[in-house]
């Protein structure tokens, strides 16, 4: 499934709906074949039909969903408009959050922003084109305080976007936006409560009053450029927004709440996950916030069951729906990043806790297998992003992974009672703030030590470099947690080499002429069997076995 969406923004119309017609007729095939069996008896035959059966349903869905947007991005008036770069007036309802571009102005401050929006109706020389376009708008400060659900008009000028982008187009905004329709209340809260607490940060120290708002609420607008650069030189992108952790964070705090309360398991589940989804419309239910509470939620499930299968089950069925809600997200490094950690937790997570020795504790092993686990299968796609190497990212994020928890929960707790309690907001925020000083603190120090950031080979290259990189670095963490079974293993693995020596037919080599049939016969005292070495050319000696008592 995740194939065809990634094909969706490729493809012209004709070829997607030609392949939909094919996915979906293996799939009634395949299910001809099912009934078939299922009446013919094969346990194991049928469920893995079954399972292609269901998978091929899947694309097919996803593909015709892929189908129906290419249509309208390459219908004729809408791509005549892009690719003539007209100049529009366009009507447009805001999807997502607005970001900034690395791009600063005269101030230094950066003064181009971008925001994901779709089109309801574009004028362009006295003619009105509707269409529900998807759009990336590009402007000046003006769209910095864009919230989901409001509707601009804006004037600007269309041109075609990068190859296999899902947006049909990217509008250059000439005018300032002219707001025509607010948002709903439920879409408004998520945006005002975020604007408050950031307010309520500026209180605080530069680095926490910048770090704070965006592992909260998402809010990333104060975060200074040193400080952003140091949390990606050592990897720790991934706290400076709302994360699958912080979500894994607020799920497994309302989990012991519940438990603590004597709440049976269901009960406590829905409780938990009833929080969850109120933390999701706190902070915005966007795209990325519905991937990190969905991506937490597995990692967070699958460590506490223990269960492989049933955490990649789960994992599975979060991106199918993932998926066929924003399928854009097949095409976001972001996702893939996302399922990657996931992925890794899942797999390796609970696999490298088990290699640590009783003596040591549960949540030190922990602290260190689930950042080890999440880089080792995200590290090769980082490098194709960025090549270079964080040398010091697991000691990073081992050293701010207890200040994590505080952050998340106080800071959310903060944000709760600021509408209710803003005197009790406050003593909440000034002890996150105290934590998110430390985790920049961390950030900081790490980045700044020597060899923090080394080149990494570009390319392919690097991603199989990486790989490689990847499985020596969890030999060696193995071979670090078993040193009686290493030392073992070299016993035995130089034994083998022995024996295969051994083993190996009497070698002839010749040094020097040709013509020369000089030999040394040397005796391996294990075996007593006879190997031949070329002589040096100068040496005259006999030739003859060197032996020892009892043979030769």
């Amino acid at each position: 499934m995740w194939a065809a969406t990634v094909a969706g923004p490729w493809l012209a119309p004709a070829t997607l709906l030609i392949v939909w017609g094919g996915l979906a007729a293996c799939a009634g095939v395949l299910l001809a074949m099912v009934l078939r069996r299922k009446r013919a008896g094969g346990h194991w035959r049928r469920s893995f039909l079954t399972t292609l059966t269901a998978a091929l349903m899947l694309a097919a869905a996803s593909t015709a969903h892929s189908a129906v947007s290419s249509a309208q991005r390459h219908d004729e008036q809408v791509a005549g408009l892009v690719a003539g770069r007209a100049s529009v007036v366009a009507e447009l309802e805001i999807t997502g959050a607005p970001r900034a571009l690395k791009t600063p102005g005269p101030s230094g401050r950066a003064e181009r922003w971008a925001v994901g929006a779709v089109a309801r109706a574009l004028t362009s020389g006295g003619q009105v084109t509707h269409a529900r376009l998807p759009l990336v708008i590009i402007g000046g400060q003006g769209w910095q305080h864009a919230g989901t659900g409001q509707v601009f008009r804006v004037t600007g000028k269309l041109r075609p976007p990068d190859a296999g982008r899902v947006e049909a187009a990217i509008l250059s905004a000439s005018s300032p936006p002219v707001r025509l329709e607010a948002a709903q209340d439920w879409q408004q809260a998520p945006a005002v409560l975020g604007q408050r607490f950031a307010s309520e940060a500026s209180r605080l120290a530069p680095d926490a009053r910048g770090l704070l708002p965006g592992m909260v609420t998402g809010d990333t607008g104060g975060l200074s450029e040193e400080l952003e650069t140091a949390m990606k030189t050592v990897g720790l992108t991934h706290l400076t927004a709302v994360s699958g952790a912080n979500c894994s964070l607020i799920l497994g705090a309302l989990l012991l709440a519940a438990r603590s309360l004597r709440l049976a398991r269901i009960p406590a589940a829905a409780v938990a996950l009833s929080g969850l989804g109120l933390f999701v419309l706190m902070v915005g239910p966007d795209a990325s916030v519905l991937r990190a509470s969905l991506m937490g939620a597995v990692a967070l499930v699958s460590l506490a069951g223990g269960r492989v299968g049933r955490g990649l089950s789960f994992l599975c069925l979060a991106v199918i729906a993932l998926l066929l809600v924003e399928p854009e997200l097949g095409i976001s490094f972001g996702f893939l990043l996302s399922v990657l950690a996931t992925l890794g937790i899942i797999v390796l997570g609970r696999c490298i806790m088990g290699w640590f020795p009783a003596s040591v504790p549960r949540w030190v092993a922990a602290a260190i297998a689930v950042p080890l686990s999440a880089q080792v299968l995200c590290g090769p796609v980082i490098v194709v992003l960025q090549p270079q190497f964080s040398t010091y990212s697991l000691l990073a994020n081992v050293l701010v992974a207890p200040l994590v928890a505080p952050v998340t929960i106080l800071g959310t707790a903060a944000a709760a009672f600021l509408p209710l309690a803003p005197w009790l907001a406050s003593v909440l925020m000034g002890a996150a703030g105290f934590f998110a000083g430390g985790v920049a603190a961390i950030a900081r120090f790490t980045a700044g030590l020597p060899g923090a950031a080394p080149p990494w080979p570009e390319g392919v290259f690097g991603l199989l470099t990486m790989l490689l990189f990847s499985a020596v670095t969890l030999l060696a963490v193995w071979m670090a947690a078993h040193p009686a079974r290493t030392v073992k293993l070299v016993l035995a693995a130089h034994a083998g080499t022995v024996r295969l020596v051994d083993r190996l037919p009497e070698a002839k080599f010749r040094r020097g002429s040709p013509s020369r049939r000089g030999r040394l016969r040397v005796c391996n005292l294990n075996s007593g069997r006879n190997h031949q070495w070329p002589l040096p050319s100068n040496d005259r000696r006999r030739r003859q076995p060197i032996r020892r008592p009892g043979g030769t």
